[in-house]
């Protein structure tokens, strides 16, 4: 049985984040993943979570530009001091909510350098915090222009040099689609190395149940594959968020009774 986790940087967006937590148990999903957690108080999101049940697959790191800048700037060359001490903070609240994955940005940078600056800071984020899973995740330019990371054979080749055990792949089936336009094939190529998937509608990330990606079949091929890990709700919804979770117990139940809509 796959397992879902909501995105509550997109969904119950009318909430406050702690509350989201509690309206994303009372929809049914099995998790939560909170991107960028770092405005509210660590033991408020505890509470909530306490209360459920629900545990945290993901944060993000570094926390967020609010200056408009690209997210992340794992790659940036020269910034190696600011990372370090980003990171540390977003460790210390991936400790408070028991976060399975920290998914670690790279910004916008091009070039060599870029690379072994993501390389060196991946690698130092790994030996600080051994026990903590760290992954990457491609992004497509056209929504993230100049982004580092833009491609799945790119962060294959990141993870290969950094070469920890505890860094692995994030697998965004809208992004890779946007990316390659063959979310089976990339699967089939890059799924080995993947910790963590997300899924959203190409070309509008609203909810899974139409668009370009059929993912009544990406969901099949998941489940013979013996994917274990999480998959993550991060879309827009297109209403209120509880009026387009139709998709999400027949995903769960393996139905196959929603399909690919144009």
């Amino acid at each position: 049985m796959l397992k879902f986790a909501a995105n509550l940087s997109g969904l119950f967006c009318e909430l406050p984040v702690q509350d989201r937590v509690l309206a994303a148990a009372d929809a049914g999903f099995d998790a939560v993943e909170i991107p960028f957690p770092y405005d509210a108080p660590a033991m408020d999101l505890r509470n909530a979570l306490g209360f459920t049940g629900l545990p945290v697959t993901m944060i993000a790191a570094p926390p967020p530009n609010y200056t408009g800048g690209t997210a992340g700037y794992a790659a940036l060359p020269g910034g190696q001091t600011r990372f370090q001490h980003d990171f540390r903070r977003a460790l210390r609240y991936a400790q408070a909510l028991k976060a399975h994955h920290i998914h670690v940005l790279s910004g916008a940078a091009h070039g060599q350098e870029a690379f072994e600056t993501l390389v060196e800071n991946l690698t130092w984020a790994c030996d600080f915090a051994p026990r903590q899973s760290l992954v990457i995740e491609p992004m497509n330019t056209a929504d993230l222009p100049g982004y580092f990371l833009d491609s799945p054979e790119r962060a294959a080749e990141v993870i290969e040099a950094a070469g920890r055990k505890t860094l692995g792949l994030q697998f965004d089936a809208y992004h890779i689609h946007k990316i390659t336009g063959d979310v089976p094939g990339s699967w089939q190529r890059f799924g080995h190395l993947a910790r963590h998937v997300q899924i959203a509608a190409a070309p509008d990330q609203g909810e899974p149940d139409r668009g370009g990606i059929d993912f009544a079949a990406f969901f099949d091929q998941l489940r013979h594959d013996g994917y274990a890990g999480w998959i993550g709700a991060d879309y827009r919804p297109r209403g209120q968020t509880t009026k387009g979770l139709g998709w999400l117990a027949a995903a769960q139940e393996g139905t196959g009774s929603f399909k690919k809509q144009a």
